[in-house]
């Protein structure tokens, strides 16, 4: 196994491109041909991190934040950047992020932070758009099956819960051959033939594209095969910022806090004035999520789980939704088991270790 063969995993699951724009996922130190004796996951790339790689006979780290965010301008061990790029070169050591591309995953941080708070009908709290295609082709009656089939192999016509949607349209459709062409209908420099024809309707997302296409062109038996791809504003259901979900039923606020606490591994909350109601509906973000707060509220959450919230926002709350800051790391940690499920169900006998460290930064004094 190799260390493409890892990333490729990552990115069938979250793809780099809905990584956010200041963000710097993927394979950052590394040959992605080189043979992987073990892979180490871990929050982030510290240089104990680096060292218990060395110790576990692990050439590959997997964390969810980048070690690097911006371009180094030299490797000279002044910061510990520059020393754990340095080393991991040293060892032939791989570094690769998954970062906000995993948090903008339906399935992703904020799923495994539901499912630790064991929140039902979850849905992502703010959606991207213009990540979709409409993608239309057509295709003679004798192949419409197998184009269509081939189309959802590739990964066209999923829409939330639901796959091989499609719309289908028959038609007439018209061409004639020139003199080079090599027609499956027709002769060359012949007529103008008439054929029964079905337009075929799908979804892709962005990054399934070229798939797509070349699953196209691969089942469809036409010589130039038309397709039109169209981009969509629509809010696509399986990627954005957040989650929210419902409890099963609903909890006195201060039980939940204490949920929160034991389920998340948080021995500090901060949170906002407790309002005297139930809570019931739930919204989270891993890492720092304040810039989901007005979609927190616009969605009736009773409560807004996160990180990193600054003194005056939480003034933003407003007596509308409590919000609950229990820390950056607190809120992302379970984050390597996500990488652990993904790995193992493609490489279950391969060694995929979890970090026997905490890299979080912040200490308290309670």
């Amino acid at each position: 196994m190799q260390v493409k063969d890892i990333a490729q995993v990552l990115e069938a699951f979250a793809p780099l491109r809905y990584q956010e724009s200041y963000d710097n996922c993927g394979l950052q130190v590394g040959d992605p041909g080189q043979e992987v004796t073990g892979v180490l996951l871990s929050l982030d790339v510290t240089e104990a991190i680096l060292e218990e790689a060395i110790s576990r006979n692990c050439n590959m780290i997997v964390a969810h934040h980048p070690l690097i965010f911006s371009g180094l301008k030299s490797i000279s061990g002044r910061t510990y950047i520059e020393r754990i790029v340095h080393k991991a070169i040293k060892n032939d050591i791989s570094i690769y992020a998954a970062h906000t591309n995993m948090d903008n995953m339906r399935r992703g941080v904020n799923a495994k932070i539901a499912e630790k708070l064991g929140l039902q009908n979850t849905r992502i709290l703010s959606m991207k758009s213009d990540t979709l295609y409409k993608f239309y082709t057509y295709a003679p009656q004798n192949a419409v099956d197998k184009v269509r089939d081939a189309l959802f192999a590739a990964g066209a016509g999923d829409i939330g819960k639901y796959r091989e949607c499609s719309f289908n349209t028959p038609g007439s459709g018209t061409f004639r051959p020139d003199t080079t062409a090599d027609p499956a209908i027709g002769t060359p420099g012949g007529p103008r033939e008439w054929v029964d024809e079905v337009k075929i309707e799908v979804i892709i997302p962005k990054h399934l594209e070229s798939k797509v296409l070349s699953a196209l062109f691969e089942a469809h038996p036409y010589e130039e095969v038309a397709y039109e791809i169209i981009a969509l504003q629509n809010q696509n259901q399986e990627i954005g910022a957040g989650m929210i979900g419902t409890l099963a039923q609903p909890m006195p606020e201060a039980d939940f806090l204490q949920l929160i606490k034991v389920n998340m591994k948080t021995g500090c909350i901060r949170h906002t004035a407790l309002m005297g109601k139930s809570i019931q509906k739930v919204a989270v973000c891993g890492g720092s999520g304040s810039f989901l707060l007005r979609d927190a509220i616009a969605a009736g959450a009773d409560i807004f789980i996160t990180g990193d919230f600054k003194y005056h926002q939480f003034f933003d709350a407003d007596q509308r939704i409590i919000i609950a800051d229990i820390g950056h790391y607190e809120s992302e940690q379970f984050t390597i088991e996500l990488f652990q499920e993904l790995l193992n169900k493609k490489f279950p006998n391969f060694a995929i270790l979890l970090s026997n460290f905490s890299t979080n930064p912040v200490k308290y004094f309670c």
